[in-house]
């Protein structure tokens, strides 16, 4: 039995970039910011370390380092002295979230989603989904589900998840679906221990309380990054 606290090892973050990865960023924030289109900064060569490590595009580490390369110049032909309209490739991005409630999905259920201010009213579809066009930029995020005495309402931090090889990216996760209420401060604890033998004992795994590779990736794959 575990007593007292276990320091995880501090996160390393990894890239050799020149540009320093903030709490909240992706790589489609990020390239929205710089004026690329995601996939020409996630495939750059200089990045393959970067991309080797995190394996997925929306879920870096603060402190990781993305090479951004200088912007090129394009010109188009246009008649003089005329309006001309061009529109943006690759926006905008998706929001998707699933709504359960001791595993079933909360179907059919009013909402209402604010996305920096931008409010959207409706109802989750039949398996509790609810899917949204946002700006890549979004940050932060407000979800009111339900109506009356049981109207609850969810603040939301886009981007925030960590890596699912760190201690964070666990906690966040776990907390996430509902079987850890502590701390994400990368420290395996034993409140972190118990929610990973839970979700192991729910998702038919040998409920060792250890991030072992099937948890892992069966954590990914229930929260859906």
């Amino acid at each position: 039995m575990m007593a007292t606290d276990e320091q995880s090892p501090r996160p390393n973050p990894v890239g050799t970039g020149n540009y320093v990865v903030n709490q909240g960023d992706c790589i489609e924030s990020i390239a929205y910011g710089k004026g690329f289109f995601w996939e020409t900064l996630w495939n750059d060569s200089n990045n393959a370390e970067l991309k080797k490590a995190r394996k997925d595009p929306f879920v870096l580490l603060p402190g990781d380092q993305l090479h951004i390369p200088e912007l090129r110049k394009r010109f188009e032909d246009g008649p003089t002295e005329q309006r001309h309209r061009f529109r943006r490739k690759g926006m905008p991005a998706k929001f998707k979230i699933v709504l359960l409630e001791e595993d079933q999905p909360r179907a059919n259920i009013p909402y209402i989603l604010d996305i920096d201010g931008d409010i959207t009213k409706g109802t989750t579809d039949g398996e509790g989904k609810i899917e949204r066009s946002i700006p890549p930029n979004a940050r932060y995020g407000k979800l009111t589900v339900g109506e009356g005495a049981e109207q609850q309402e969810y603040v939301l931090n886009l981007g925030w998840t960590d890596p699912i090889d760190e201690v964070t990216g666990l906690q966040s996760r776990l907390a996430n679906l509902g079987f850890y209420d502590g701390p994400v401060n990368g420290e395996l604890s034993p409140a972190t221990y118990s929610a990973l033998r839970l979700f192991q004992e729910k998702n038919d795994l040998e409920p060792t309380g250890e991030a072992d590779e099937a948890t892992r990736e069966k954590l990914k794959e229930a929260h859906g990054s």
